[in-house]
């Protein structure tokens, strides 16, 4: 048995690292702060106004927990990434928001009460958005990464 390529190595591991990060982000809005909070998280963007806020707070937690759980699995990869590059676009954009609008609100990310530091998000999706796109790239169908030859 041939030992894996370094690089599909890290892949999985930054697979499984981040399926998890999701999973435990849309479990704490969903089983610990709670889908009513997340509600009044999302309407303080003031983007969506009743009923629709409702609709993404009871389905955005579900969705970061499916995909996260598909990531970590290695199931559906293809689309689990690219639920999660939707879902950090959409969240960019909620962030860019409230930060064009001067809003000082808690983003609802973990459930928590902590206010926004916009800068820190900024780094967040650079991160998120490098690692999806470097793992999407590295198990892209059809690739075949070669092995140095062993002495």
């Amino acid at each position: 048995m041939k030992p894996a390529h370094p690089s599909n190595v890290l892949a999985l591991i930054a697979r499984v690292s981040l399926g998890v990060w999701f999973v435990y982000s849309g479990g704490m809005k969903v089983f610990v702060s709670g889908l009513d909070r997340f509600t009044r998280d999302i309407s303080n963007y003031k983007l969506a106004a009743a009923p629709l806020d409702a609709v993404a707070a009871y389905s955005v937690p579900w969705l970061e927990i499916v995909a996260g759980l598909c990531l970590m699995l290695g199931f559906l990869t293809r689309g689990a990434l690219l639920t999660l590059a939707g879902l950090v676009c959409v969240f960019a954009f909620c962030i860019g928001w409230a930060w064009i609008h001067q809003l000082d609100i808690s983003c609802g990310c973990h459930g928590g009460d902590a206010k926004i530091q916009y800068w820190n998000k900024v780094l967040e999706f650079v991160g998120y958005f490098a690692l999806l796109g470097w793992i999407g790239w590295v198990e892209r169908p059809g690739r075949t990464p070669v092995m140095p030859e062993s002495a």
